[in-house]
């Protein structure tokens, strides 16, 4: 592996000098920026940096980034086992222990050692610009992410939080179902349950329902969740909280968790969790859902990357299974080098 210094990218702002790591969420309310990367299962990375400054991600530099080949890539859930998967949900949805569940599969390809997550993020702020991408290089510790995330889990600043669930997906805004709109307004509703644990009783609003978002390839429907905390909360409640993000687990949530569990055949790791960064002396913060998001696993010499799609009663097996296509087709042509970036920005099918 090569020496890869720490940093941490979101959008223009790069961290660099690492001073600390821990798994205490309590340290977002101390001092200093920190790079946050909170795993599906629970374990949290805190990564405070000295100098945090102004730079734009820079250009692809050709042969930095060595992708996977596109046939390398197999998923933990193969088509005849996700559709199975699909139809197990909704027998639990007829039996009323679930209203809805987010079932995910993991892709997995070879990668090799001189593998740097900045490289790829450089590649994926052209092939597929997101509100939310960037990079968290902690090689020591076991966190190299690269994520190009549409959806935000939690903004703070000051005590007034937000949340924008993301729900509904397709290629045009025609594609978009009755179906996605009722999961959409679930999902909120989880959320603002959520929230409403940490924050100021009655404070809780959902200024926006069932936005539609364009994103490259791709539409979603978005909506917004905002409160006021609650005195003497912060960030280890409001993640105690809110943690699993709800767009990603399902309604109820604990009963979406255990079926999720037990159809699952892969950890989802940083994928589908939360990975960002606070400001603690500013007392701002953003945590994206880690969606849209590679990983390396350097023990298995792995890169790997998730998708899914929320399961009601109203879902259709064989269309699930080519909504997590169309979310990774783009993203997994970009990191193997199926796309390529002109000098405008603008990602082109070789």
């Amino acid at each position: 592996m090569p020496d890869l210094a720490p940093l941490a990218r979101f959008g223009d702002r790069l961290a660099t000098g690492l001073l600390d790591v821990t798994s205490d969420p309590a340290a977002l309310e101390s001092k200093g920026f920190w790079a946050v990367c909170a795993d599906f299962e629970g374990r949290v990375t805190c990564a405070r940096f000295a100098d945090v400054r102004t730079e734009p991600v820079p250009a692809p530099a050709p042969g930095r980034w060595r992708g996977p080949a596109v046939d390398d890539w197999a998923s933990s859930l193969d088509h005849a086992a996700y559709t199975a998967a699909v139809q197990r949900i909704r027998e639990h949805i007829a039996t009323g222990e679930v209203y809805q569940a987010n079932l995910c599969r993991v892709l997995s390809a070879p990668v090799g050692p001189d593998a740097d997550v900045d490289a790829l993020t450089a590649l994926l702020a052209r092939g597929n610009p997101a509100p939310y991408g960037g990079t968290i290089r902690l090689p020591g510790h076991g966190v190299e992410i690269a994520t190009a995330s549409p959806e935000l889990f939690l903004r703070r600043d000051g005590r007034t939080v937000e949340s924008g669930p993301i729900k509904g997906t397709g290629r045009t805004e025609a594609d978009l179902l009755q179906k996605d709109y009722a999961e959409n307004v679930m999902i909120v509703d989880l959320v603002r349950n959520d929230m409403g644990r940490v924050c100021a009783t009655g404070s809780v609003t959902v200024p926006d329902l069932c936005a539609v978002e364009k994103h490259p390839g791709l539409v979603h429907l978005v909506s917004t969740v905002r409160g006021e905390l609650a005195p003497g909360t912060g960030w280890p409640e409001l993640l105690g909280a809110a943690f699993p993000p709800g767009s990603v687990t399902g309604a109820p949530k604990t009963s979406a968790l255990r079926i999720i569990d037990a159809l699952e055949r892969a950890p989802r790791g940083p994928y589908c969790g939360g990975v960002g960064w606070v400001d603690a002396d500013r007392g701002t913060g953003e945590l994206a859902v880690g969606i849209r998001t590679f990983w390396i696993d350097r023990g298995a010499g792995l890169l790997r990357f998730g998708t899914g799609a929320g399961i009601t009663w109203g879902s259709d097996p064989e269309g699930e299974w080519r909504e997590t296509e169309l979310k990774a087709s783009r993203l997994l042509a970009v990191a193997s080098g199926a796309y390529e970036v002109n000098v405008s920005g603008e990602a082109l099918v070789t």
